[in-house]
């Protein structure tokens, strides 16, 4: 599989379709399974509270993962992404309740890096209830 977007038809600031991800108990819980991380900060709420934080949170990789696809989804192909990066500025606090967070996703095309790779640069912006969530989020990507 390779991307599907041409490098060639892409401009700096092409926007790529925006995405919601709903985070739930639940969710944590298959993450936990599927990574193995089953710190308590991600499914115990006494234990979170215990140690400063307001409730349970989301494991930031997990986070982090569905951040980039929006990334995936428009190049088409995981393997475009040949390098990214994030810095985690606010937990996803994920409440015990039907709706849990919800995890917002923006990306535009800040670069055009090398025409011979045809490699661009998307910045992710990742909000959950008003606040971001990643900072510093970039992928390099290399397109068709």
């Amino acid at each position: 599989m390779a991307a599907t977007v041409s490098y060639d038809e892409v401009e700096v600031g092409t926007e790529l379709p925006a995405a919601s991800f709903p985070v739930t108990r639940a969710t944590l819980v298959r993450y936990a399974g599927a990574s193995g991380d089953f710190n308590p900060i991600h499914w115990n709420e006494k234990f979170a509270k215990e140690v400063g934080l307001p409730d349970v949170i989301a494991h930031g990789m997990f986070t982090m993962a569905e951040a980039i696809r929006v990334v995936t989804d428009w190049a088409g192909d995981p393997a475009a992404v040949v390098d990214y990066g994030v810095r985690f500025t606010k937990p996803v606090v994920v409440p015990n309740d039907d709706t849990g967070a919800v995890v917002e996703v923006s990306a535009k095309v800040a670069a055009k890096l090398d025409d011979d790779a045809r490699t661009v640069r998307v910045d992710l912006t990742a909000v959950c209830d008003g606040q971001k969530v990643l900072g510093m989020a970039r992928a390099v990507v290399a397109l068709a």
